[in-house]
């Protein structure tokens, strides 16, 4: 379970430019959860992932996970136990590297010893293996830098590397918004898979109002550093693209746009 409890983060303090962004600010993620979340430019959807990643500390509040307090722990230790994909696809993988080195490292994760040990050949039937679920044929690319891929490739891959040893959480920072309509929807049924398969609790901030809809167990809109809208279930069954929609004209009276 993800706890984020009297979340505070003011930006600029002290200056003309300062933005008070999180307000005791507040969210809950139960285990196998596949919450997807949308909102407003500026809303704090990716603050929010910062601060749970250790990217960008809080002023004050709680991140928990499954009970162990992330407060003051670095990103690199949270990095252990959550994984993450970025909306860049060359953020998620070394392109000089070939698939393999890539996947070794990801193997690697949170252990002590390099490159040389990971790099063992028995290991290579388990990657093509977990290759073999993306369905694009790289198992049988292994030794093929991962900067010759296609964006959507890429992504493919960083979702494996992030998923491989089983996080406690996983974060998808607009993972699919830097990649084609194909590419995107591919993806995004890859993510779904992944995450379904695996029982991964995941929250995943989109701008992609169809896939909030058709996606995940639970759907989140945040607007100025709060929650609008919490729907899971029958509810989430029920919302349409088109019931989104009507909220966000509604912000956007509001704001004056």
């Amino acid at each position: 379970m993800l706890e984020l409890s009297a979340i505070n983060k003011t930006f600029n303090r002290g200056t003309i430019d300062e933005k008070v962004l999180f307000s005791d600010f507040a969210l809950t993620i139960n285990d196998g959860e596949f919450v997807g979340v949308i909102g407003s430019n500026g809303s704090g959807k990716t603050t929010m992932l910062n601060i749970i990643s250790g990217d960008v500390e809080a002023d004050s509040g709680s991140v928990s996970l499954d009970g162990v307090d992330l407060r003051g722990m670095k990103n690199f230790k949270r990095a252990k136990r959550i994984g993450r994909v970025f909306q860049n696809p060359s953020m998620g993988t070394c392109p000089s590297m070939t698939i393999w080195e890539n996947m070794s490292i990801a193997d690697n994760k949170g252990k002590t010893y390099g490159l040389s040990f990971g790099l063992n050949r028995q290991r290579k039937d388990f990657y093509r293996s977990q290759l073999e679920l993306l369905g694009m044929g790289l198992e049988n690319r292994l030794q093929t830098p991962a900067g010759s891929l296609s964006g959507g490739q890429r992504q493919a891959l960083a979702m494996i590397m992030a998923t491989m040893i089983r996080p406690d959480l996983l974060l998808l920072d607009e993972h699919t918004a830097a990649l084609d309509p194909k590419s995107s929807d591919t993806v995004m049924m890859l993510t779904e898979k992944i995450v379904r398969e695996k029982k991964i609790t995941t929250l995943m901030v989109t701008h992609n109002l169809r896939h909030a809809v058709e996606y995940g167990t639970r759907t989140v809109m945040m607007h100025e550093g709060g929650i609008i809208m919490d729907v899971s279930g029958e509810e989430k069954k029920n919302k349409s693209i088109t019931d989104y929609l009507t909220v966000f004209n509604e912000i956007s009276i509001e704001c004056g746009n």
